[in-house]
């Protein structure tokens, strides 16, 4: 019979290694000395973009990483840290994380992993001034809009200087 223990650290470690398998990418933080309501803040900030914040136990953590393949992350893995599982779209994700570490200095953003790339500090910064992606897709249709939109003025200016033309001659012509 197994030990509570040993049974608690294996159910998390399973756990860890389904939500790796679940999330598009992961992100490691260190939270030393921040208080418990900027955690709650944090964890509700991170709700709101589509991301969980997981505590655990770092040896819990260690193993889940190692086990998944992401050994490259185990040195990141010191002290109070915490890992954050993105599912939607991670951009929005480190924009949040990157702009609640400016508020809160006790907060520092170690690492990451995104679709089979390992994230440092300076990639996670880089991905969080990208613009969302509904600024980006809004971008790409006013450029595609673009030509489309100037061919309509100009054939409607070509037309408007003809009726413009048809009016002068009336008017000529005593009409």
């Amino acid at each position: 019979m197994k030990k509570i223990g040993l049974i608690f650290r294996e159910t998390l470690e399973n756990r860890l290694k389904n939500k790796f398998k679940e999330s598009q990418s992961l992100l490691v933080i260190k939270y030393s000395k921040l208080s418990s309501p900027d955690l709650t803040a944090l964890r509700q900030a991170l709700r709101g973009s589509g991301a969980t914040l997981f505590v655990t136990k770092n040896s819990i953590a260690r193993r889940a990483l190692k086990d998944s393949g992401l050994e490259d992350l185990l040195k990141t893995i010191e002290g109070p840290c915490g890992l954050v599982f993105v599912r939607d779209e991670p951009v929005g994700v480190s924009r949040v994380l990157y702009d609640f570490s400016r508020e809160h200095e006790h907060l520092k953003i170690e690492a990451g992993f995104l679709e089979d790339k390992i994230l440092d500090k300076k990639d996670i910064e880089t991905l969080a001034r990208l613009p969302s992606k509904e600024a980006l897709r809004f971008k790409v249709t006013v450029v595609l809009k673009s030509p489309i939109s100037g061919l309509v003025f100009v054939l409607n200016q070509t037309l408007a200087k003809f009726v413009y033309c048809l009016e002068q001659i009336k008017k000529k012509k005593g009409g």
